[in-house]
């Protein structure tokens, strides 16, 4: 097999070309800056294929604009490579200069992506509860299998993650409420702000976030994987229901699994705050206890608790769909999947506020 090589004859501005011309042949090409090329002979050329006809053309023709060079001694099958080639080639495609976008035009562009999401959701809602009202009358239809295996990975896999998380949280947020309520002689009180806070707020959304940044993810690659490998395709063929037998199990078993979560995250967190009252307040154990059962009111849990199925309905939608709007190619599964945690994310906030508006008109 003959090396690549070329040179250039300035007499009749021919590049010649000889040897085996593919993409690591680039190296023979000689320099040509400032240097017009009428002819590319291609005489000695034994072997050719597109990477090489590129590379002679891209040499020839650098700016689009210039003329198209005559192809001389090459052979026929070399021709058509070129003719393949020429009209794709980086150097005779046009040079479209990248248009700035001005703040207005990207403030739009994101209102049309934001509407087109909301309609998407609420189209994925419409059919699913068609669906479910189908299903309603028929048990048999019920993936319950499906189901367990969704619960025992949603559930069972995310109670070290909570009880460590919550624990450490329920630690920091009554080492920081202590120390301000020891310059008052309020240690007690540290108690009440500690279950008010870690019932009602900090359990449900800490574990909504994890929850969508480990499940919800998961839910949209998976559901994505098995669109990109036709999977999909093949449970509609067999006349069963995506619907039915992916996206259903998943939404209950979030349904169940969430709250009970939130229920062992309020747990780890008044525990974690226990062992802080006790070496730095000088709370006992039995102290904190008796002013839990005095404090804590039945409401008080119940509102924390409340929270979780509509955080998990809505992670669940979002990740379902989004696992389902997939493309077919593995950019489309990682850019829905990192949707799906933002969108999860945003969600679970702006549902919370709306909670604390909500329970403060009620005064619950």
């Amino acid at each position: 097999m003959t090396e690549a090589r070329a040179r250039f004859d300035e007499a009749q501005g021919a590049l010649i070309a000889s040897g085996v011309w593919r993409a690591e042949a680039a190296s023979a090409l000689p320099h040509l800056a400032g240097k017009t090329v009428r002819i590319i002979d291609g005489t000695d050329v034994t072997q050719l294929d597109t990477n090489g006809a590129w590379l002679l053309l891209a040499a020839a023709r650098p700016q689009a604009d210039d003329p198209m060079p005559e192809l001389r001694g090459f052979q026929p099958q070399h021709l058509a490579m070129f003719e393949l080639v020429a009209p794709h080639s980086a150097a005779t495609a046009e040079q479209v200069e990248p248009r700035s976008e001005g703040m207005l035009a990207l403030i739009g562009r994101s209102s049309i992506a934001m509407w087109d999401h909301v309609v998407g959701l609420l189209n994925f809602v419409g059919r699913l509860a068609i669906e479910l009202m189908w299903m309603l009358p028929r048990p048999g239809c019920w993936r319950w299998r499906e189901f367990g295996a969704q619960v025992r990975t949603v559930f069972v896999g995310a109670i070290p993650i909570v009880i460590g998380m919550l624990f450490l949280l329920g630690v920091v947020f009554a080492y920081l409420l202590g120390s301000q309520a020891q310059q008052y002689g309020a240690n007690i009180f540290v108690v009440d702000g500690l279950l008010l806070a870690i019932l009602r707020e900090i359990s449900p959304v800490i574990v909504a976030v994890l929850v969508a940044g480990r499940t919800g993810a998961a839910i949209t690659a998976q559901i994505g994987t098995m669109k990109v490998t036709e999977e999909i395709d093949a449970i509609t063929t067999l006349g069963l229901s995506p619907l039915a037998v992916l996206v259903i199990p998943r939404i209950l078993a979030l349904l169940l699994a969430l709250p009970l979560l939130v229920f062992i995250g309020d747990i780890a967190g008044i525990a974690g705050g226990m062992l802080v009252t006790q070496e730095q307040l000088d709370i006992s154990y039995y102290m904190f206890l008796d002013r839990m059962t005095e404090v804590l009111d039945l409401k008080t849990l119940l509102v924390g608790l409340g929270k979780a199925p509509v955080f998990a309905v809505f992670i669940a939608l979002i990740a379902c769909r989004m696992g389902l709007s997939v493309t077919r190619d593995a950019r489309s599964v990682g850019a829905n999947t990192t949707s799906t945690v933002v969108q999860s994310l945003v969600a679970i906030i702006i549902l919370n506020a709306i909670f604390a508006v909500m329970f403060v008109k009620l005064d619950i």
